[in-house]
């Protein structure tokens, strides 16, 4: 099956992570990044009980707003993942990186990797890492 163009396949890998401000972190991912909100569920007060942000080229994050002492939780600013793009992308995603109020901190500049492709990583405001990046992996083997 062609999970770009076919149906939604029933098993996916979601990245998943808290954030100290998810309201503000939702943001970030997506003017800053580039994530696309697709849920967001409030929770008491001013949390985030659970949001679903997808990444326009497949797959999506998971996030919620930080409770010590909850079932599930994760140390807020402890993620990293790689995000692919395309050159165009990538050049647009730096300049809004760049922009003064963004709160994106460039941690390694855009470079050209051996292994291929341009990539540069950059912190949130939360201090999670964010690798973006032209290069697309490697096919997986046939029979896969």
């Amino acid at each position: 099956m062609d999970i770009t163009t076919g149906p939604t396949p029933s098993t996916r890998v979601y990245v998943a992570f808290q954030a100290h401000d998810a309201r503000a972190e939702i943001r970030f991912l997506c003017d800053v990044l580039g994530f696309v909100e697709t849920l967001v569920v409030p929770g008491e007060g001013d949390t985030i009980a659970h949001a679903q942000l997808d990444w326009p080229g497949g797959g999506a994050v998971m996030l919620g707003t930080h409770r010590p002492g909850a079932e599930y939780q994760r140390e807020p600013g402890t993620l990293g993942a790689y995000l692919v793009l395309d050159d165009a992308g990538l050049d647009a995603l730096l300049t809004r990186a760049q922009a003064e109020r963004s709160g994106a901190r460039i941690v390694q500049p855009l470079q050209n990797r051996d292994h291929g492709g341009r990539e540069l990583t950059l912190a949130d405001p939360e201090g999670n890492l964010w690798s973006l990046g032209t290069y697309p992996g490697e096919p997986a083997a046939a029979g896969r």
